[in-house]
């Protein structure tokens, strides 16, 4: 283990939730009703910033995503993947459910609610398009919050963050190819193009932006790092509640007129965490793995990068998309979903050792 990495697993790991993160579900709710107030009052304003776009990238929101992205993934070290040997089992854990279960699983239990069970429920030419966002939020994992859900399980940092890393580096080549293939089996049909620009700015792009700033940092050594990640990490979640409250302008008119649309939204999105946290905790107990690498994969592999989710609905769809709603139901539920997963994995601890 490189004593490099070493630390930078214990620093991405080792931060107490911040206010903003603990509450998260309490802003998004303020967006809505904030976003909402805002799109009646001003509808023209807004309307303008709608059609502020340049191939079918809306710039506010562009800049926006990346304020909200990029110091995400300055916690990132990938220097870690030379890590990854030191736990295979748990890694190749986490990649089954990440890749080859949770997208999958998303869109069946899409295809079930929505396109069946709740359609009666549901504006009827917007069913694909909330299929469409249920889809985008499970393509990706989660790169920046499972460092919090870690290190509250006390979960192995150094496991963390290598497959953190690895999920970050299978995304930039997976992420658009397992979008069009799912999206493709729900009889949904996305430009190629337009979905290669949002992998190129809304993934490749922050990568190598992070990565740069990242080394720059690290040149002055790791106190001017940690220093800037202080300063810029509330960057992210300000940028991430000025972009609901943008979309919430946007889709205000319909979530006054079928409020139900959010709850009925949220019933596969909580299905897939449970089951997919579940599956994840059980197989690492199946296989072998120690409690404290079952507990950080049970959480990447029930978590989702929200933020991506939401800028790519956003540039595919639109903001008054259904599928752009869908995304920010899942960060609306997010924070108390996973805090209780939280709370089941270190509950549990007695029967995963017993096994």
């Amino acid at each position: 283990m490189s004593a490099q990495c070493e630390v930078t697993a214990k620093k991405a790991t080792g931060a107490s939730m911040s206010v903003f993160e603990r509450y998260l579900t309490v802003w998004v709710f303020l967006c809505i009703v904030v976003g909402i107030l805002l799109g009646q009052l001003f509808p023209s304003e807004f309307q303008a910033v709608g059609r502020m776009e340049v191939a079918q990238v809306n710039l506010p929101v562009g800049v926006l995503i990346w304020v909200m992205i990029i110091p995400m993934l300055l916690k990132v070290d990938f220097s870690a993947l030379s890590e990854v040997r030191q736990h295979l089992k748990g890694i190749a854990v986490t990649l089954f459910v990440n890749w080859l279960v949770k997208p999958f699983s998303m869109a069946l239990l899409a295809w079930l609610f929505i396109r069946h069970w709740f359609a009666p429920l549901l504006p009827p030419d917007q069913i694909d398009s909330y299929i469409a966002g249920l889809i985008l939020l499970a393509a990706a994992p989660c790169t920046a919050m499972v460092f919090v859900w870690s290190r509250l399980t006390g979960g192995d940092p150094l496991f963390t963050l290598s497959q953190v890393a690895l999920n970050d580096s299978i995304m930039v080549l997976a992420f658009a190819p397992l979008v069009a293939f799912l999206l493709g089996l729900s009889a949904i049909t996305v430009p190629w193009a337009t979905l290669l620009i949002s992998v190129a700015l809304y993934i490749v792009i922050p990568v190598i932006a992070a990565q740069l700033l990242r080394k720059k940092l690290l040149s002055r050594g790791q106190a001017a790092l940690d220093a800037a990640m202080y300063k810029i990490g509330p960057w992210s979640i300000a940028a991430l509640l000025a972009t609901l409250v943008l979309l919430f302008a946007f889709q205000g008119e319909a979530i006054l007129k079928q409020p139900l649309v959010i709850a009925l939204l949220a019933v596969p999105i909580l299905i897939q965490v449970f089951f997919n946290s579940g599956l994840a905790y059980w197989l690492n107990r199946a296989v072998g793995e120690k409690h404290s690498i079952a507990c950080p994969s049970a959480l990447i592999g029930a978590s989702n990068f929200f933020e991506l989710a939401v800028a790519a609905a956003i540039s595919l769809f639109g903001f008054n998309s259904g599928a752009a709603l869908a995304t920010v139901v899942g960060v609306l539920i997010e924070v108390p979903v996973m805090l209780l997963v939280v709370y089941v994995v270190n509950n549990s601890k007695g029967w995963y050792e017993r096994g």
